[in-house]
């Protein structure tokens, strides 16, 4: 019956697609061409929910006739062995007659009879228990339940080996730029004088009238493109200033691909975090809480079932939050006294247009300036931190809009008034064992800066070319900086392709080290 009654379903789609089709091409007759295009679009749209449907019913069909063959196969096996089993009763029965004990061809009669019942026996016991499911729904329905269960957990060991793979693929270094990074290295130990910093200094990396910029990254190429975008859009580069800082095992390369780029005039100065003597253990929070035990058995006990048992917070074990370039950021007033303003990037952006505007803001005396990320109940304060902790819950608004770093524009004057580092070590402090929040800057960032950030316009700044490919090109076009915040980065194969071009239009594809070190061209 379930099949014969899902083939005229089938037949109702396709007259109803065929309707459908027909009304929509013959409705656009003299009509603009734009017109027509819609009609089509509508029309083709509308074949296809037609075609899935149809298809739908069709598999519904067939799972409908399976069934229903099914059924009248043991329902015909199962009268059989009622008859056999019926007939053999009855030979049983006359087979037990008094009078019949003696004779030897009743007894032979009636050893065969019992073999014979006991066959039918099984086989009708195993033909009930296969045909069981069939007719009792409450059996069916369990093991149902059962099936759906066991599949979800194989769903749930897959997505956390899957969330584990694409960690790797997003944190690993691709070989083309580990290559880069040595190569740029050899230059830097083969030449020194070409790269040796001037002394002194450019009486410009002080000055508190240049457009100064902060650039803290491992990552030599997508630093570079930071720099090369930044310059190549503003009206005077002479008047900005880069601030690049990473660790010492990728200075050396560092400063060869800054130096060897156009600059236009610009100024920069490139460091090592090392050089900054007052960033240690005594003073720095973080670096104490790394020499810590636990902290290290979190990171590096080598357990694949321990990386992968926790898959929604399985990025707080990305090794970059044990970085010290991670946590620089709450820094910045000690590590440039004598500057008023700076501006952070983060090294996965691209600037679009020239940014001197963000120094003509009034910042009304808060710390941080950033483009607010909530919308609807994403990107809250309650997603980010422990509101089950009594501190917390006391201290924050859980509803409170979240910002995004990778653009943030610094008042360090405001910075150095409100004590936001002695603020930020505080909290630090009382996060020792991670009941606060878990991993990462961005939550002591929002805790540090709750009631000191300024929203920003959000055209200068957009996020989410690294996870989210809806993002409308024109939101794209009309912003002031674009991140690659997520793990497709677009210096990964696993990038989305269709934002890819925004990085790599500032990549110099004809340089030496670039070229030798295969990168593959857009």
């Amino acid at each position: 019956m379930a099949a014969a009654g899902a083939l005229p379903v089938t037949g109702l789609l396709l007259l109803l697609l065929a309707a459908v089709v027909s009304a929509a091409a013959g409705g656009g007759g003299g009509g603009a061409s734009a017109a027509v295009n819609g009609d089509r679009l509508r029309a083709e749209q509308i074949r296809k929910q037609a075609s899935d449907a149809a298809a739908s019913a069709a598999a519904l069909a067939a799972a409908s006739r399976r069934l229903h063959l099914d059924r009248a196969r043991h329902l015909r096996l199962l009268s059989s062995l009622h008859r056999n089993l019926t007939s053999t009763l009855r030979d049983l029965a006359a087979n037990s007659a008094p009078g019949d004990d003696d004779d030897e061809e009743a007894q032979r009669r009636q050893r065969r009879l019992d073999l014979q019942a006991k066959d039918l026996i099984r086989a009708a016991r195993g033909a009930i228990a296969e045909a069981k499911p069939l007719f009792d729904p409450q059996l069916k329905i369990q093991r149902l339940k059962d099936a759906i269960f066991a599949q979800n957990e194989l769903l749930a060991r897959a997505k956390k080996r899957g969330a584990f793979a694409s960690l790797i693929a997003a944190k690993s270094i691709p070989k083309p730029l580990h290559c880069l990074a040595v190569r740029l290295t050899a230059e830097r130990i083969a030449r020194p004088e070409n790269y040796a910093d001037p002394a002194p200094p450019p009486p410009a990396l002080e000055d508190p009238a240049m457009f100064h910029y902060a650039i803290f990254s491992d990552n030599v190429l997508a630093a570079s493109v930071v720099v090369r975008s930044a310059v190549a859009n503003s009206l005077d580069p002479s008047k900005h200033v880069f601030h690049v800082v990473t660790d010492r095992m990728n200075l050396g390369a560092m400063q060869v691909i800054i130096r060897l780029m156009d600059l236009k005039g610009a100024h920069y100065e490139v460091k090592a975090f090392e050089d900054y003597k007052f960033l240690n253990s005594s003073y720095v929070p973080v670096l104490r809480q790394l020499e810590s035990a636990n902290l290290q058995k979190f990171y590096f006990e080598n357990k694949l079932e321990n990386a992968t048992k926790d898959a929604s917070n399985m990025k707080f074990r990305n090794p970059k939050y044990l970085s010290m370039l991670n946590h620089l950021r709450f820094y910045l007033p000690e590590m440039y006294p004598k500057l008023h303003r700076i501006l952070f990037l983060d090294d996965d952006v691209v600037v679009q247009r020239d940014l001197t505007g963000l120094w003509k803001i009034d910042m009304d005396g808060k710390v941080n300036g950033a483009v607010e990320t909530c919308f609807g109940s994403f990107h809250r304060y309650w997603q980010y931190m422990n509101f089950s902790h009594p501190l917390i819950k006391e201290k924050f608004n859980p509803n409170a809009c979240g910002w995004a770093y990778g653009m943030n524009f610094f008042d360090l004057d405001s910075w150095r008034r409100e004590k936001s580092t002695e603020q930020y070590h505080y909290w630090q402090n009382q996060n020792e064992n991670r009941t606060l929040w878990k991993l990462g800057t961005l939550p002591p960032g929002l805790i540090t800066f709750y009631s000191t950030t300024k929203p920003l316009d959000k055209s200068w700044h957009v996020l989410g070319l690294g996870y989210n490919p809806s993002i409308s090109m024109e939101e794209i076009r009309n912003a002031a900086v674009v991140h690659f915040n997520g793990n497709m980065k677009p210096w990964l194969d696993i990038g989305m392709n269709q934002f890819r071009h925004l990085w790599t239009k500032y990549v110099d594809y004809d340089d030496e080290y670039i070229r030798r070190c295969n990168f593959a061209p857009p």
